[in-house]
């Protein structure tokens, strides 16, 4: 049985465990303001999804993950589809991601309905990345 709820407290060390790129104080700040998703099979934990307002007004996508035992078996849609509507019945109107051009996820966020809707380099040095690859989906009704 699939389970997509919030993240709470209690999913610190599974999170952390999947997502490495988001502080401590930042994972506090997704279990309070409640922009965070974990995915179970099962009652275990096995995918996340977290989010940003782009803008301060624009559902953005910045993680989303399963468990490399469970790729391919329809879990990041499901957990994508449940942010979506989540995101829709909040009011909003479109919604975005974000990809490096190297990875193939873009593959999916295209199947998904997204389209790309541009990009840019960080050629910094220390910081260098190929290009991010933003992509964006209406969910009006």
């Amino acid at each position: 049985m699939i389970e997509i709820r919030y993240v709470q407290m209690d999913d610190a060390e599974f999170w952390h465990s999947l997502d490495q790129h988001l502080p401590e104080s930042e994972f506090s700040n997704k279990v309070r303001d409640k922009r965070g998703y974990v995915l179970l099979e099962n009652g275990k934990p096995i995918g996340l999804l977290r989010y940003n307002l782009f803008w301060d007004n624009t559902p953005f996508c910045t993680m989303l993950f399963i468990d490399w035992a469970y790729h391919n078996k329809g879990y990041g849609k499901k957990l994508m589809e449940y942010w979506e509507n989540d995101m829709k019945r909040q009011g909003y109107g479109i919604v975005l991601t974000s990809t490096q051009v190297d990875e193939d996820a873009q593959h999916f966020y295209r199947k998904l309905g997204y389209k790309d809707s541009g990009g840019f380099v960080v050629d910094i040095p220390g910081y260098e990345q190929p290009m991010e690859l933003f992509l964006i989906k209406s969910i009006h009704s």
